[in-house]
């Protein structure tokens, strides 16, 4: 049968990684000790109830936290710059227009996942065609596997901007390598904790902003006072800002994150698992609007630092993060510079595990493989075969001579046909009481989620009409 085939297919790299590098496991301990450090060191100085309650609330960030880090890849920095240099700060209100936006989207899967136990794919493969899903999780992975490959280009390039003299090659490896071994051999409870702290690299945009002295008032007028012009140019770059922000590997990331913390819970079988309570609702939604904000609160700095120092001095072209920070430091000096290309690097380590991470969850539940971050190599193959394919063809990506841009260019495509059709599956589940119970969509949050859905067709439709 063709779905043998494809599962003896996505066996092969974790059975040859499986039996190259099965003592690896050793290697995340020291990282592992220096994280239990930091936390004794915080716990020892929390007296105050602000800093309980701070702790409290870090405690409790999770999944929410790490998707919508991860949604600020070093291909949405590239696209946030290329916004601020092109247009200055005019269209820094798309970055409090989208965090509701994303933030409703993401709590309906994130929703979908606590109440039913299960990931999105195994969801819409109960309740909708099959047909629909195998496409949609085959284009996901198509486009997450593009989006790899320029993430992690972007990567090599950002440690070449502090070390020129390092191959690309040998970086680029090198990145594709890490991101697996960790994924791959590294405890869930571990691994999650890792990804969390790593979130906190996104501050560094910050940081460059800040240091760029920006005229607080004309900034802030601009990201509460909408203004487009209406020309095919700068409507392509808000549907990229949307699609960037929007993204179809963030709800599958999202829905399969809620159920492995689930798991790490104790509650290790479907049954276990249905239904949910008022206090872990309440707990994920603070989760998921937190990781949202900070998403769209890197957005804003970001094109708001490119705005105030690219714009003014007539650089408007900005094609990879690299040329931004390039571009930057001429103007803006070392500290921003280092910041940008820091950032680049941490953001990459973040968002490469999700783009493959959430391929894997797709493609695995749309064909019932045995899945999940919490299972070994052994227990699921075909879950980290799918995930080593499609880190693989990212890294081919950067030795057949594809500019990281048409990777992007075709990512963007992909997204565009993928995002409308598995939104409206989202809102639909998410409005079912059969399905969802007591936890079923708000009749107002149904009705944004359908806008939602409707603006992202038109986003979709209007980017494949410019390629093509």
């Amino acid at each position: 049968m063709a779905k043998d085939f494809i599962e003896k297919i996505a066996d092969a790299p974790a059975d040859a990684l499986d039996s190259a590098i099965t003592k690896a496991e050793h290697v995340v301990k020291t990282v592992d000790s220096a994280v239990v450090k930091t936390e004794h060191a915080v716990g020892a100085t929390s007296t105050g109830q602000s800093i309980r309650k701070t702790r409290e609330y870090w405690h409790n960030l999770g999944p929410g936290l790490t998707t919508g880090a991860s949604d600020d890849d070093p291909s949405g920095i590239a696209t946030y710059s290329q916004t601020g240099a092109q247009y200055g700060f005019q269209l820094l209100w798309m970055s409090v227009v989208t965090f509701p936006l994303m933030s409703i989207v993401q709590e309906m899967c994130a929703r979908i996942g606590l109440v039913t136990g299960r990931g999105l794919a195994g969801n819409i493969r109960l309740h909708f065609s099959k047909k629909v899903l195998y496409v949609c999780a085959m284009l996901l992975f198509a486009a997450n596997a593009f989006n790899i490959g320029a993430d992690l280009g972007a990567m090599a390039k950002g440690v070449q901007l502090l070390a020129p003299g390092l191959s690309f090659s040998v970086l680029v490896i090198g990145f594709a390598l890490f991101s697996l071994v960790m994924q791959i051999f590294t405890p869930y409870a571990k691994y999650a904790k890792y990804l969390k702290w790593l979130a906190l690299v996104l501050l560094a945009y910050v940081a460059s902003a800040i240091l760029a002295h920006l005229n607080w008032s004309e900034v802030i007028h601009k990201a509460v006072v909408p203004s487009v012009h209406w020309n095919k140019e700068q409507l392509l770059l808000i549907c990229a800002i949307l699609g960037t922000t929007i993204s179809p590997y963030l709800f599958f990331w999202q829905t399969s994150q809620e159920v492995e913390e689930q798991i790490l819970d104790g509650e290790t079988t479907v049954l276990s698992r249905h239904g949910t309570n008022p206090q872990a609702i309440k707990k994920m939604r603070a989760d998921v609007w937190s990781g949202m904000l900070l998403s769209n609160i890197v957005m804003f700095f970001i094109i708001a630092a490119c705005g105030a120092i690219l714009f003014p001095q007539g650089i408007t072209q900005i094609h990879t993060a690299a040329d931004a920070a390039e571009a930057l430091r001429p103007f803006a000096g070392d500290a921003s510079y280092w910041l940008f290309a820091i950032g680049i690097i941490g953001t990459g380590l973040l968002a490469i595990p999700v783009l493959a991470g959430s391929s894997s969850y797709a493609v695995s539940e749309s064909f019932r493989w045995k899945e999940g971050l919490y299972r070994n190599l052994h227990q699921a193959n075909s879950f980290y075969g799918v995930m080593i394919f499609s880190v693989l063809i990212g890294l081919l990506i950067n030795f057949i001579g594809l500019d990281p841009i048409k990777a992007l260019i075709y990512s963007a495509v992909l997204n565009g046909i993928v995002a409308p059709p598995i939104l409206a599956l989202i809102v639909i589940l998410s409005s079912n009481h059969k399905i969802m119970g007591a936890n079923v969509n708000k009749r107002s949050t149904s009705w944004l989620g359908w806008g939602v859905t409707g603006l992202m067709s038109l986003a979709g439709a209007a980017a494949i009409f410019s390629i093509f």
